[in-house]
């Protein structure tokens, strides 16, 4: 995948998050995908079981807008750093990530997301 086609995926990708469209993020993802972030700490296995994630995660948080910075093509994939602003206009925190993204026949095979929320000077 060319540096321009990991930052068109990327955006659409957080885009899909953003819009919190369950069906649609996991789309990106193969059947058989792996899934980890700092909640699902054993990770998950399958599209079946981020799309239970997904569904409950989506139901119990606010509006939440990732905004991509930037985005490093590697050996199979991509890494990508994002801000995510949390509540209506970021009234609920800003939180900084990063995603470590191997594709598969142009689908998420394997996805680890690392994130820290930011203080009040990061959003000035």
């Amino acid at each position: 995948m060319s540096p321009m086609d990991c930052e068109r995926f990327n955006a659409d990708w957080l885009k899909a998050w953003s819009d919190k469209d369950v069906e649609r993020l996991v789309g990106f993802y193969a059947p058989d995908c792996v899934y980890k972030d700092p909640q699902t700490t054993e990770g998950l296995n399958g599209r079946d079981a981020l799309r239970t994630y997904l569904e409950g995660l989506f139901g119990s948080t606010p509006p939440m807008t990732y905004t991509p910075e930037t985005v490093w093509a590697i050996n199979g994939g991509f890494c990508g750093r994002w801000y995510c602003d949390i509540g209506e206009n970021g009234e609920g925190g800003r939180m900084r990530g990063f995603d470590l993204v191997i594709l598969k026949d142009g689908l998420i095979a394997h996805n680890e997301v690392y994130v820290h929320p930011l203080g009040e000077l990061a959003n000035a």
